[in-house]
This record gives structure tokens, sequence and C-alpha cells, in this order.
């Protein structure tokens, strides 16, 4: 009886999705850390992250843009692949960027909930619902991004982002 670990094409299937995800969390940080940062020499991080507070849609296109000509000296990207990146990447930001602000009003309305005298198990619970709605939102819109994002990259490009992206892990997870 052979196992899926020992059919060689379920297995190239597995480590092209598994490099697609990899390509997924990398613009994913890469989105976040760059789109998300609020201003100065801090990232958002440290002014309460990614529901800090409202975004600067002009600010957001330019650390979007800094972003994509980082990634494209990284991966060596064409002039066509460049055309094609840029209108996928931010339009798959500004589809976000109201869900990032729904979030933020749902934190502030769980702090509200749970401050309050008596405790709305209910209400918190139908916040909770509506949390997990908006984080599943969020999260086809952007697969669906990283999705688009993939097909216009080779093979190799996207081995070598998610080269990269293991790189960058590894110093991270070791100081």
């Amino acid at each position: 009886m052979e196992t899926q670990d020992r059919n060689p094409e379920k297995r190239r299937r597995f480590f092209k999705r598994a490099a697609i995800a990899t390509l997924v969390g990398g613009i994913a940080a890469a989105i976040g850390i760059k789109a998300f940062a609020q201003g100065g020499g801090y990232c958002g991080w440290h002014r309460g992250g990614f529901a800090a507070g409202p975004l600067d849609p002009a600010q957001v296109d330019e650390h979007l843009d800094r972003m994509l000509k980082h990634l494209y000296v990284e991966i060596d990207a064409t002039d066509e692949q460049k055309q094609k990146l840029a209108p996928i990447v931010k339009q798959a930001a500004k589809d976000l960027l109201p869900l990032r602000e729904r979030i933020r009003e749902a934190r502030g309305k769980a702090l509200e909930l749970l401050t309050q005298d008596s405790v709305d198990r209910a209400a918190i619970e139908a916040l909770r619902a509506e949390h997990l709605q908006l984080a599943e939102q969020a999260s086809k819109r952007f697969t669906g991004a990283l999705a688009d994002v993939a097909d216009v990259l080779t093979s190799a490009q996207r081995k070598q982002i998610a080269e990269r992206m293991e790189s960058f892990g590894r110093r991270w997870r070791h100081g």
C-alpha cells in the first residue's frame, strides 16, 4: 500500500502549495509591516498595531509602492510582471482597509461590553461571530490576491521568495 508521501506527484503538489503558502505569508508580513505601519521610525505595532487607528490612503499607497519596489528587486521582476503585480496588491489593500476599520470598531465594542456593570453574554457572542466573519472575509480576499500574485510569478521566483521567508523566519526565531 503506497502512502501519499511516496507518490512523487502528490509530493510535488504539496511542495508547490507549501511554496505558495510561504509566498502568501511573506506578502502578508510585508503588507502588514509596510502598509499598516504608522509614521516615524516605528511601525504601528508599537502604538496599537493593526487596529491602531485610521490610515491615510495616500500613505498606504506610498508604503505599498516601496514594498513592491523591494519585491521587484528581490525577484528580478520583468516590466510585464510589475504592471500586473501593482494593481493586484493595491486593490487587495484597498479592499482590506474597510475590513480593518470594522475590526478596529469591534475591538472598541468588545472593550465596552466587557467593562459594563453586567456582562451581556449574547452581545459578546454576537460580536465574536461578527469578528470571525470579518476575519474570514479578509482571509478569503487576501488568499485570492496571493494566488493572483503567484500566477504572475514564475516558479523560480516563488521558490526564491519562499527561501527568503524561511531564512527570515530562522533569523526571527533566533533573535
